[in-house]
């Protein structure tokens, strides 16, 4: 599910490679993950759900 996807790094890290972050996959929905361990476990996030989380932080 997660590989196919497309991933960003949160613009937090400096958007370099050696930069520990999360990163996040806008399709349908939101995923995102732990940069630093990208096959560990993914938070899946409704795209209302991730619309309501980044107007609020």
């Amino acid at each position: 599910m997660t590989q196919e996807r497309v991933w960003r790094k949160s613009s937090y890290s400096g958007a370099t490679e050696d930069g520990d972050c999360v990163e996040v996959s806008l399709a349908h929905d939101a995923l995102v993950r732990d940069s630093k361990n990208p096959s560990g476990g993914v938070l899946i996030f409704t795209s209302s759900a991730w619309k309501n989380f980044i107007e609020n932080r």
